[in-house]
């Protein structure tokens, strides 16, 4: 499902009910804008934040020349899709690099935020940028914390400083040492979370901003505790000042509240959301992707960002040659499966193109690892000829494949069905982007 999914339902759901009318009426206007209302309560953004929304978007959209103008329902949608891009901060917000190496990045949060791993996903995203980053562990109160930041860095390939369960601040100075010796560019300090806010926790971070002089106090809030997140945040903020915000789990399902209300009370921007398990499964937070997602208008930029990383640009021509000339093949569409899997979830993605999300519902398109394995085992199990001529593949060849792969003849079938399907899509967005410019730069 994923953040957003229910609020973004109910919103198309009102907007669609706007659309049949044709022309507004004010008091149609203000009835929709209850309704509103009440999606974004159920959706567990913060009071405050859904009266101001809803006020601004109403005086907005009751002018004369949005109601009495061509398109009302299309003009109202716009009002509120920069009303959640402002909610949400406006613009992207960067980090900020020290002019003088390493820049120092301090992570907190409360235990069970996802901190640790954060700290990882982080260091993936720098070192893709060309920087050097090293992970310094400050969380001395749980043993296991260093064990995974060791780990975590591990995975991620960065170097982690780490002497055991001693003070803190001993630490962090030893580590500005070794940024120094190893000509690491960036520190990211993972400190120690509790399970609530208390005097202790907030002391020994204050002590670390002080001794280190952070560019970044970076808070990591799980997006599935909603309104908790949000107090969270302001507790955080009153003491340390932070810098921005971390959203991790906004792949869960989650009603989206927090990402929506932690700009506006707390005045600091969301810079990152988790996305997923995975240390690639970290994405800048754009308020106005993150409205157009909300709103069920896709995300085209940040799944072409996505594609460009798991395609190179002479994969993703011959991709697009195939597909405009319909040679595309079952060999290809598993090989599709495969760098479909690098750029993450498949219902996520298809949900960012425009106009497919509501389409999705009831169709099978979950990609997980026994669904791949089973794919794999049908396709590997088909000769050269009938993998390029799926066409072919009746039921005599259905049988042999079937007792070949461990499968049914239903499995084959659905198999068969929904490369087609995935062909026809794709082929048509090949077919617009070369139209449309945008879609021109994607991998199908």
């Amino acid at each position: 499902m994923g953040a957003f999914s229910g609020l973004s339902e109910k919103l198309s759901h009102i907007f669609a009910k706007m659309k049949n009318k044709g022309k507004l009426t004010e008091l149609e206007v203000k009835q929709a804008m209850r309704e509103v209302r009440i999606a974004l309560l159920e959706a567990d953004v913060n009071l405050s934040v859904v009266k101001q929304f809803v006020s601004n978007v109403s005086e907005k959209a009751v002018g004369d020349d949005i109601l009495k103008g061509l398109n009302p329902t299309q003009q109202v949608i716009k009002i509120v899709n920069d009303e959640l891009v402002a909610i949400m901060g406006g613009s992207h917000s960067k980090i900020e690099i020290s002019s003088k190496p390493p820049t120092v990045i301090l992570m907190c949060g409360l235990q069970g935020s996802g901190k640790t791993t954060m700290c990882g996903k982080l260091a993936v995203m720098l070192r893709k940028q060309g920087k050097k980053p090293m992970l310094v562990a400050c969380d001395i109160y749980r043993p296991a914390a260093i064990k995974q930041l060791q780990v975590v860095g591990k995975n991620a390939n960065v170097p982690v400083f780490e002497m055991g369960q001693v003070d803190p601040q001993k630490i962090v100075k030893a580590a500005l040492k070794e940024a120094e010796r190893t000509a690491s560019d960036v520190m990211i300090v993972d400190t120690a979370g509790r399970l609530h806010i208390d005097d202790k926790l907030m002391d020994e971070i204050a002590g670390l901003k002080k001794t280190l002089s952070p560019s970044e106090i970076l808070l990591v809030v799980d997006s599935m505790t909603g309104q908790d997140a949000v107090n969270v945040a302001q507790k955080f903020n009153e003491v340390m000042d932070v810098t921005g915000v971390v959203l991790t789990k906004l792949d869960g399902d989650t009603r989206g509240g927090a990402a929506l209300s932690i700009r506006a009370v707390t005045g600091k921007p969301i810079k990152f959301c988790g996305t997923g398990e995975k240390l690639s499964d970290v994405e800048i937070f754009y308020p106005d992707r993150m409205a157009s997602r909300i709103l069920g208008m896709g995300d085209v930029l940040t799944l072409i960002e996505k594609a460009q990383n798991a395609y190179s640009e002479e994969e993703a021509k011959e991709m697009q040659r195939k597909l405009k000339e319909r040679s595309f093949t079952l060999n290809d569409y598993l090989d599709q499966f495969d760098k479909m899997r690098k750029m993450g979830n498949m219902q996520q993605m298809l949900q960012m193109i425009p106009g497919l999300s509501g389409k999705l519902k009831g169709q099978d398109l979950e990609l997980d690892e026994k669904k791949l394995a089973q794919t794999k085992a049908i396709i590997q199990s088909m000769t050269m000829y009938e993998r390029e001529h799926p066409e072919e593949i009746k039921s005599s060849r259905k049988k042999r494949i079937a007792a070949g792969s461990g499968t049914s003849i239903q499995d084959i079938n659905s198999l068969l069905k929904q490369f087609a399907q995935m062909r026809d899509m794709m082929s048509r967005l090949s077919s617009q982007g070369g139209r449309r410019g945008m879609m021109g730069r994607m991998p199908f």
